[in-house]
């Protein structure tokens, strides 16, 4: 095959515009710290950095949850444990006044206190984190507990508030009020309060409510242990996607960050070649006819 001076300048000026590819990709490379800047550059790179992000995207989601779940669990058992502490005094108060020797008058006394103690559970029962009742299950909008109603009314709505937490695992972040704010628990207290305001009521009509209360505060007790246990179980998961969020970098960086001292050795040995080629290039283009004339 005969080779002309044309095809000779045509394949000099295709392998320059080759490197001179070659020089831009990795002039992008070092600018944007990446393997490639669009998909076409590497499709199975572009592949698997679309799966790699959507899985850490799932771990940040997560991780939002986390402090979701905390926040509500957190509020849970601060709000168990002034309940928890009411009804103890509330116990402290039955058997001071289960006993003859107090007069109505000390009797009355108690029951203030009692009265005052019974607001208070109220107002647990009603604790809003933001602007949502934490007492109420899934109606978080909603008042759990009517005080002005008599006797006191109770929402009934026991259903779980659940966070997805790790992929398809969802735990329970809410107590039952079903368990602990019942419409029992405030019954049992007010009529505790009308014995101790009845001036003809004795040891025999007071002391009952002992047993009663005492269950309450068990039923306290067993819910705030089993959001203790649940807590200890978030805590453990958390652990787990906090080593996932890790993995997950990792290897998104992997795949799609470049080896900067890799990149910059590469860079400076294709200026090289560049720079060969284009000094083979003016001697293949040089010759002209005035060349063979002289």
């Amino acid at each position: 095959m005969r080779v002309t001076q044309t095809m000779l300048s045509r394949n000099m000026l295709s392998n320059l515009s080759t490197s001179y590819e070659r020089l831009g990709k990795y002039q992008d490379q070092l600018n944007t710290q990446k393997k490639i800047s669009r998909p076409s550059d590497d499709p199975v790179v572009a592949m698997k950095g679309v799966t790699y992000r959507r899985n850490l995207q799932e771990v940040e989601q997560f991780k939002r949850n986390f402090s979701e779940a905390y926040n509500w669990m957190d509020n849970s058992d601060a709000s168990l444990d002034k309940a928890g502490q009411a009804l103890h005094r509330i116990r402290e108060l039955i058997v001071q006044s289960s006993t003859d020797t107090y007069d109505e008058g000390q009797r009355k006394s108690i029951s203030e206190e009692i009265s005052q103690l019974k607001e208070h559970l109220v107002e647990i029962a009603n604790t809003k984190v933001g602007d949502k009742y934490i007492f109420n299950g899934t109606d978080t909008l909603s008042k759990p507990v009517d005080a002005s109603a008599s006797p006191i009314k109770v929402s009934n709505n026991s259903n779980p508030i659940q966070f997805e937490l790790s992929k398809g695992v969802f735990i329970p972040v809410n107590v039952n009020p079903q368990v602990v704010f019942t419409e029992d628990l405030f019954k049992d207290v007010e009529g505790l309060i009308l014995s101790l305001e009845n001036p003809n009521s004795d040891s025999n009509s007071i002391s009952p409510y002992l047993d009663k209360i005492e269950g309450h505060l068990d039923n306290v007790t067993n819910a705030r242990a089993n959001l203790g246990a649940r807590a200890n179980r978030v805590e453990l998961m958390e652990e787990r996607i906090d080593q996932q969020e890790i993995i997950s970098k990792k290897v998104m960086s992997d795949n799609e960050d470049i080896d900067f001292e890799k990149v910059v050795t590469e860079l400076l040995a294709q200026e090289s070649v560049h720079r060969a080629a284009l000094s083979v290039g003016s001697r293949i283009i040089q010759p002209t006819l005035m060349d063979f004339l002289r």
